[in-house]
């Protein structure tokens, strides 16, 4: 399913399982199988991430900041990269790769952030219980 991690030696495997933590185990409201699927993402994302940065350059495997191509050419030899349509750093950096846009896909839908501290939860709407502001 993660074809990304195949390559990948053990040691290395498990330092991207712990940044995947990092990112994503206390920061969204994720449990059970979601969970999981979210983890196993976000370690292929860095993964990948880090074959492109670590790879060889000048070869167009590695070397590079990982970018979202969207044109190129063979004859001399020239590749363009523009933004995708993101309104953050974040989702700009999940957008790099195929398992990062999977893992966005999933956060939109069910990761739910956020967390309502102090108060009653009357006080969240526009009046409290019984009409009063």
């Amino acid at each position: 399913m993660f074809p990304a991690l195949a390559s990948v030696s053990t040691p290395a495997l498990e330092g991207y399982w712990t940044m995947a933590n990092g990112y994503i185990a206390e920061s969204f409201a994720l449990t059970g199988d979601r969970l999981q699927l979210a983890l196993n993402l976000m370690t292929a994302h860095l993964a990948q991430s880090f074959q492109i940065i670590n790879g060889p350059s000048g070869n167009g495997a590695g070397g590079s900041t990982p970018g979202v191509v969207t044109g190129g050419s063979e004859g001399s030899v020239s590749a363009s990269m523009a933004p995708p349509p993101t309104k953050s750093g974040w989702q700009y950096w999940l957008a790099t790769t195929a398992y990062g846009q999977q893992l966005w896909a999933l956060l939109q839908i069910r990761g739910a952030g956020g967390f309502y501290i102090g108060g009653s939860l009357e006080r969240a709407s526009f009046r409290k219980a019984g009409g009063v502001f």
